[in-house]
């Protein structure tokens, strides 16, 4: 399978220390040369499942994405190029962008109940909340809920 990323995934689980949920979920991931500057502004270093793929066709964008981020951007040009299965992104521009090109793509949300579901994590709400708080990441209360109730879970 495989499965390009963009940024904010990876960077939120590096700060509460489950980014091995990725490597645990794919083996590896694959990112843009734009993802991996990114990801390197902020992190000392990578995990090792993490594997740079720069862009076959250089800066040169997609249609659909002039108003995304570069690292947006190179990720969906990437998994367009690769054939990717799925692209990591919570950005929603990013995802119209994608799916307009035919990319499918989940965001962390998604891959946590994937995680649960495949007995790689206990709380989904609990992860949630440490996201919340030392990774910076906010979901609207009613994508939570759906969240929580396709794990199996209550809040």
């Amino acid at each position: 399978m495989t499965v390009v990323s963009d940024t904010t995934a990876i960077t939120t689980l590096l700060k509460v220390g489950q980014a091995d949920l990725l490597a645990k979920l794919f083996g590896h991931l694959i990112v843009p040369q734009a993802v991996e500057d990114e990801l390197l502004a902020f992190h000392s270093r990578l995990p090792e499942f993490i594997h740079l793929h720069p862009v076959a066709k250089g800066t040169r964008r997609l249609p659909g994405t002039e108003s995304l981020g570069r690292g947006e951007a190179e990720a969906i040009q990437l998994a367009k190029e690769l054939g990717a299965s799925l692209l990591i992104t919570d950005d929603r521009k990013a995802r119209v962008a994608a799916e307009a090109v035919g990319v499918k793509c989940a965001g962390l949300a998604a891959l946590l109940v994937l995680a649960k579901q495949r007995g790689h994590l206990n709380s989904v709400s609990e992860l949630l909340d440490a996201l919340a708080q030392r990774g910076r990441f906010h979901l609207p209360q009613t994508v939570r809920l759906d969240t929580l109730r396709a794990a199996g879970e209550s809040d």
